[in-house]
């Protein structure tokens, strides 16, 4: 085994879990974080695994929430993030909330007292040498300018972006086909590659006015200069320059017929799949500052979505990160230059506990690497590898060159559906309802999670 050290960039989430399954390997690391010597404009301490915004790790339903689910898996691999989390929660009801301060003094305690760890303070401004070895860039969202400058030069100019514009993005069994269809405009490509939800003059008047007058989301302050390019505005910004701008943007109804009325649609909503397996489709053009509340009362109103329910929400705010479906395999490597990881929010995936997994399963593909173990990556049923697949494969390009990748939370919907349509209930075989679908993606993937480690012993 080699006892050259790893380099980690980047002491949030993610690169403090890296560092910690390289460790529980008797595998040197070198942490290198700039707060300390250099602040960004979101910290408040420079202390490791600060939270920056809440102080939860949302739901810790492990039966019935994905991101609950990824606790448990997170749990069942050693995770640090979550021996913190349990040290120093706070009560949150079904929720798994921490002291933010006493959770950052517990990480960075446990890093420090190992004695194959070290902490050194300072920015890395550029890629660093290949002397350097193995290196895990986990720098987040807020990374500097200077190293962001210089991952743009080795991945290209395309393939780094500074904020996310991001619209909703709705489970597909939650939209109501008897008003929606599958068309696309002009029957153009497969002639069925949209979902379309029809709107009468009324409603889309009445729609205009709800996003006009919905509240918007505060920016925090080092968001204010956010550009709104042409390309991603907000639709209340699009609404703002006149009623019909909409109605001759995303949501012109020209070359869609609805099968369901002969009247023609004054607007349609159009949603794209946003995933291979089908089971995630996203509003589009539908970026929005709305805050949660407006976004879920006022889309709900759109025909076909009256019971839509959300994988992820819009936004638009800054964060940096990388294009992961082409840039990086399905073990986080830089395909360009393996020796170079990436983990956390910098790879496209949203939220603390994401990123800490990002960052885990970074320094668990390493460490198996050095250890020369053969090892593959999480099923795709996991949590796990469910987010993976998504950031590295699972993820939809748009037509063209149109980049659509964005960031996303753990959900259920980026897990392949379950195989059975029955199980056995008191001795009989039953169809599975609504409500058993999620425990039952949970006790699959919390079995295949076990079997997979096994494998791997």
């Amino acid at each position: 085994m080699t006892k050259t050290p790893i380099h980690i960039i980047g002491g949030g989430m993610a690169g403090t879990e890296a560092a910690w399954q390289l460790l529980k390997h008797d595998i040197p690391v070198i942490l290198h974080e700039m707060r300390g010597v250099k602040n960004t404009d979101a910290h408040n301490t420079d202390g490791l695994a600060e939270m920056v915004c809440s102080n939860s790790f949302r739901s810790d339903d492990a039966e019935n929430n994905a991101v609950g689910l990824l606790h448990e898996e997170m749990r069942r691999m050693g995770s640090l993030m979550m021996e913190a989390a349990e040290a120093t929660k706070v009560p949150a009801g079904s929720a798994l909330a921490v002291d933010r301060d006493l959770f950052s003094q517990y990480v960075q305690d446990k890093l420090l007292a190992h004695p194959l760890f070290t902490l050194e303070r300072g920015e890395v401004d550029t890629i660093p040498p290949k002397n350097w070895g193995n290196v895990i860039i986990a720098t987040g969202p807020l990374t500097s300018e200077a190293l962001a400058k210089a991952v743009l030069e080795i991945t290209g100019v395309d393939e780094l972006q500074f904020f996310d514009a991001i619209a909703p993005i709705i489970y597909k069994e939650s939209i109501g086909f008897d008003k929606a269809w599958f068309q696309s405009r002009y029957d153009k490509g497969d002639g069925a590659d949209y979902i379309n939800c029809p709107m009468s003059k009324e409603q889309y008047y009445q729609f205009i006015e709800d996003i006009t007058d919905g509240e918007k989301s505060d920016y925090k302050q080092w968001e204010q200069n956010i550009p709104f390019f042409e390309g991603c505005m907000p639709i209340e910004v699009m609404a703002s320059r006149g009623p019909e701008t909409l109605s001759f943007g995303p949501m012109k109804p020209v070359g869609l017929d609805n099968p369901h009325s002969d009247e023609r649609s004054y607007a349609v909503v159009q949603l794209r799949q946003d995933n291979k397996l089908g089971t995630l489709y996203n509003m589009v053009g539908f970026q929005t500052k709305l805050k949660y509340q407006f976004q879920k009362e006022i889309f709900r109103k759109i025909p076909g979505l009256e019971k839509a329910e959300f994988a992820r929400l819009g936004g638009l705010h800054r964060n940096t990160f990388i294009n992961s479906p082409k840039l990086l395999d399905d073990q986080l490597r830089l395909k360009s230059s393996p020796r170079l990881r990436f983990a956390g929010q910098i790879t496209g995936v949203e939220g603390y506990v994401e990123s800490g997994a990002m960052g885990l399963m970074a320094g668990h593909f390493l460490a198996a690497e050095i250890l020369e173990q053969d090892i593959s990556t999480p099923p795709i049923v996991t949590a796990f590898g469910a987010l993976i697949n998504h950031i590295t494969g699972g993820h939809i390009e748009g037509a063209g060159t149109a980049k659509t990748f964005q960031p996303m939370n753990v959900n259920f919907g980026i897990m392949p559906p379950l195989e059975v349509k029955k199980i056995a209930i008191d001795g009989k075989m039953r169809k599975i309802k609504k409500k058993d679908r999620k425990p039952l993606k949970s006790k699959r993937a919390l079995e295949a999670l076990e079997n997979w480690l096994n494998e791997a012993e």
